[in-house]
């Protein structure tokens, strides 16, 4: 099978089209960065650079088509709407306009249902979104555009493993508890921990994606959750025990979003229903960030 996969130089990404080409399939891999993956042509791409899209079509007419690619941070949506739009609303309109004929897989995330009172949680499908942020409001506006298509959506609670940028809490918190190690102690500085979240390990949200590309897929949506549903306190003090490191925890208000959602939950048993299953814990995300952030922290000690 030919695949392209965008933003394949991303936390995702580089799983997804290692773990493809690995099985055989033909993987072409785009993204804003130089990333070399092995049996994986790699190649640079601006989603809104119409002509290096039109040379792309020509170059390579995939089967499926996984659209990662795209800016994925919250808290910067809110200080950047602009460029969110652009990138994930017209990106993704030239690049379905660039491959009309292809499968299309459509990364989103489960900020696009907005805030749910606890009582209607896990979230199903069915529900309407209701995005409460910039970066939410530019997926939603996405998903429409792919499901326009014919294409598929995926909607991603929140993931979490080895190698995801220190611009997300736990790997934020992990480093900071990594330095402290080293100093012996001190303060670290957090944004909003009451907020609870349905955490997935990197591994098993690549797995679903292979689930989902090789699937007839009855649905248009698709929810992927891990099902262990927790707070970001809970997390930070299961990262602190792994540290063995005395802290104490200061809010930063500079790191408080103007709009948290409280509680994400999913209902993932359309996923299930194709065959994919968890097979990674939060406690094995944690112990592979942690460990990370301590081997990069010594090293440049």
């Amino acid at each position: 099978m030919k695949i392209l996969v965008t933003g394949s130089s991303g936390f995702i990404g580089r799983r997804l089209a290692r773990s493809l080409a690995q099985r055989g399939d033909q993987v072409t891999g785009a993204s804003a960065e130089n990333l070399e993956i092995d049996d994986v042509d790699c190649l640079n791409l601006d989603l809104l650079d119409i002509e290096a899209l039109e040379v792309l079509s020509s170059r390579c007419s995939p089967d499926v088509l996984i659209h990662l690619a795209g800016l994925a941070s919250v808290g910067r949506s809110w200080t950047h709407p602009a460029d969110y739009f652009r990138v994930n609303v017209l990106g993704t309109e030239n690049l379905l306009r660039s491959f009309p004929r292809a499968k299309i897989l459509f990364a989103s995330s489960a900020e696009v249902y907005g805030a749910v009172p606890e009582e209607q949680q896990p979230l199903s499908e069915e529900m309407l979104p209701a995005p409460g942020n910039p970066y939410a409001l530019t997926k939603a506006a996405a998903e429409r555009l792919v499901e326009a298509a014919g294409g598929t959506v995926v909607r991603f609670f929140t993931i979490v493993g080895a190698g995801q940028s220190r611009r997300f809490a736990l790997p934020s918190f992990a480093e900071q508890l990594a330095e402290l190690r080293c100093s012996g102690g001190g303060t670290m500085k957090v944004g909003n921990l009451s907020a609870q979240r349905d955490f997935l390990h990197v591994e098993d949200a690549v797995e679903a994606m292979v689930v989902l590309t090789d699937s007839e897929l009855p649905e248009t949506v698709y929810n992927v959750g891990g099902g262990e549903v927790v707070s970001i306190r809970q997390a930070l003090d299961r990262l602190i025990a792994l540290s063995g490191v005395e802290v104490k925890v200061e809010v930063d208000a500079e790191r408080m979003r103007p709009i948290d959602v409280p509680l994400q939950s999913a209902n993932t048993a359309r996923l299930r229903s194709l065959g994919w299953t968890t097979r990674r814990t939060l406690g094995d995300a944690l112990s592979e960030i942690w460990q990370e952030s301590l081997e990069a922290v010594s090293a440049s000690a």
